[in-house]
């Protein structure tokens, strides 16, 4: 995907979706997520509070973490940093983006700040590259082996920045990585039951999750790839997605509960009404949640709605 900055709504009932399955929006303002006071604190900035929280994970009370993008009103590709973000910068130690065209801001930042930080970019750590004659998938954080190899990686810079620390950052990235391996075996689980089972998405958002978990999106590529972009969908490939859910060709609708149109809501509404279970995910984390239970809560509703 080409990631574009653009302004996308979010609607009451994809909210109010998203709210049932512990999963939350993002946002275009900075947030703090402090786990220890400024001092010998290692500051990290991350591009949004799903890597804030992974580094507060990995980091512990000895982290400082800003997280960009937390507010659960805005799109991140519509992100406009502000002086706090600058600031934010140039003291981090440590600095994690996506990559992949997803957060641009963060390296047009970089390049004017004068920082120093290590920058861990999670596409390029993943090793994911885009298949033959297709566009990459960017959205790494819903891959669990990837966010594996980001908690190795943030666990040897932390080390770096902090040596007297480096062990505790070694075993809370093993608890870390042991957790995911838990969620693994459970997607595992969604495969053995329904590998080769049809879904319908409205964005690739959850691709690499739906994918664990053995099963077969079926949406016609131009209809994602135009929500994605902020498009207006072709008539013709608007009526063959509708025609997934009205002829049951699915068994659920995937979609992004932070965007709504009429697009989507013209495939919801075709959802609910011919009784097709819809599954609502989200691009970052909501509040309260943490970044192991929020997937764990995107593996509940799926499986439900397979079963």
């Amino acid at each position: 995907m080409s990631c574009v900055l653009r302004a996308r709504v979010l609607g009451t009932g994809a909210a109010l979706g998203a709210a049932a399955l512990l999963a939350g929006g993002c946002g275009s303002s900075s947030s703090d997520a402090t786990a220890a006071p400024d001092g010998d604190a290692v500051s990290v900035v991350a591009s949004t509070n799903v890597y804030g929280d992974i580094a507060l994970r990995i980091g512990g009370d000895k982290v400082k973490v800003t997280s960009f993008i937390s507010d659960p009103g805005q799109d991140p590709h519509s992100f406009e940093a502000g002086t706090r973000n600058r600031l934010a910068l140039t003291k981090a130690r440590v600095v994690i983006e996506n990559g992949g065209g997803y957060d641009d801001f963060v390296g047009t930042l970089l390049k004017g700040s004068g920082s120093k930080a290590e920058v861990l970019n999670a596409v390029r750590i993943s090793g994911k590259t885009a298949p033959a004659g297709e566009e990459l998938n960017e959205h790494v954080w819903y891959d669990l082996p990837s966010v594996g190899l980001l908690a190795d990686r943030l666990s040897t810079a932390l080390a770096k920045a902090d040596p007297g620390d480096a062990s505790t950052f070694t075993a809370n990235a093993a608890a870390f990585k042991a957790e995911l391996k838990t969620l693994e075996g459970k997607l595992a689980k969604l495969k053995a039951a329904h590998a080769g089972d049809g879904v319908a998405i409205t964005e690739p958002v959850p691709g690499y999750l739906l994918a664990a978990a053995g099963l077969e999106n079926r949406t016609p590529e131009a209809f994602s790839e135009a929500i994605e972009e902020g498009d207006d969908v072709p008539p013709r490939v608007l009526r063959d997605t509708l025609a997934l859910i009205t002829g049951k060709k699915v068994e659920a609708l995937v979609y992004n509960a932070q965007t709504s149109g009429p697009q989507t809501e013209q495939l919801q509404k075709a959802a609910k009404n011919g009784g097709v279970p819809v599954v609502p995910v989200t691009e970052t984390l909501p509040a309260g949640q943490r970044y192991v239970s929020w997937m764990d809560g995107n593996i509940a509703a799926l499986g439900k709605a397979l079963s």
